[in-house]
């Protein structure tokens, strides 16, 4: 099993920044693709920012030009810049990550941005 510990999160003014990490651990870990999902109140999870292997990166078209998806593969971590916070932008993020094929999530982050 992977288990996946996020944080980072807090409460900050609309315009402020935050880094979001997410540290992977577990036996004979082979990760794929990890992402950024958010969870607001109301709505359906999120797809915010995938990273594969290769390093390729893709954002929902929201925070395309404002956060930041990076990946240290040795050690198997994940971050999430995020520059620019928006109120919209509040939720819990949750950490994904893809082994063997399956998917493993940490139970989440809560990022809340003040208007």
């Amino acid at each position: 099993q992977v288990q996946l510990v996020e944080s980072g999160g807090g409460l900050v003014q609309a315009g402020r920044s935050l880094r979001l990490s997410c540290v992977a651990s577990g036996d004979a870990l082979r990760l794929g693709a990890m992402s950024w999902y958010r969870q607001r109140t109301g709505k359906e999870r999120e797809l915010v920012a995938t990273i594969l292997r290769d390093g390729k990166t893709a954002y929902v078209g929201s925070v395309k030009d404002r956060f930041t998806i990076s990946r240290q593969n040795q050690n198997n971590t994940v971050y999430l810049q995020m520059n620019s916070l928006k109120p919209e932008d509040t939720a819990v993020y949750v950490c994904n990550a893809i082994s063997n094929g399956d998917h493993y999530w940490g139970k989440g982050t809560q990022v809340t941005v003040s208007s």
